[in-house]
């Protein structure tokens, strides 16, 4: 039963409406609001994660820490936490929005199109994921500079279309500087 609910959102953010989530996930899926979290770890190492083949939107395929979708009236931030704590069995500090107005609508992807109005965030873990199988296949910690070269290397769907996206607006974001100077 799809009880989850996300919120509909026009082409600059607003609200409009709410809906199931896996629902509304298909290849006409409407634009909804959402984050994608850039996790480091103590010495600037980015965390990376290999989403679970039971995922309906972009199954198997490496992307930044951790993405999610917040509730109708839930804060960013307490989505931020909830989807750390379920998908990777962690928290973050100094969890921080670095692009406010990041949006896209992904190709298809096994029959899905993924729209999204997405805020990114850059926090600091608390400690070594502890991954939820149904969420998380694998993960690992890359220097910035390694994650880079990686991203910009794929042409096969190894990463997610989204985090190759969002690069470009990472590597000019000065905020996202102090948390990656460590391994660079």
């Amino acid at each position: 039963m799809d009880t989850e609910r996300i919120v509909l959102v026009n082409d600059v953010g607003q609200p409009i409406g709410e809906a199931a989530k896996l629902a509304s996930h298909h290849a006409n899926t409407p634009m909804h609001l959402a984050f994608s979290s850039y996790i480091f770890n103590a010495e600037g190492q980015l965390l990376v994660t290999q989403r679970a083949e039971s995922k309906k939107v972009w199954p198997g395929v490496w992307t930044n820490s951790c993405c999610g979708h917040p509730a109708p009236a839930e804060s960013m931030e307490n989505a931020i936490t909830r989807r750390l704590t379920f998908e990777l069995g962690m928290t973050g500090t100094n969890i921080t929005e670095i692009i406010t107005d990041y949006s896209y609508k992904t190709p298809p992807y096994r029959g899905v199109i993924e729209n999204e109005w997405c805020p990114i965030y850059a926090g600091i873990a608390s400690a070594d994921p502890e991954p939820n199988p149904a969420e998380v296949m694998d993960w690992k910690w890359v220097n910035w500079d390694e994650y880079q070269v990686q991203l910009s290397s794929d042409n096969n769907d190894i990463w997610s279309w989204w985090c190759k996206d969002q690069l470009k607006y990472l590597i000019a974001s000065e905020l996202l500087k102090e948390y990656t100077k460590l391994s660079n």
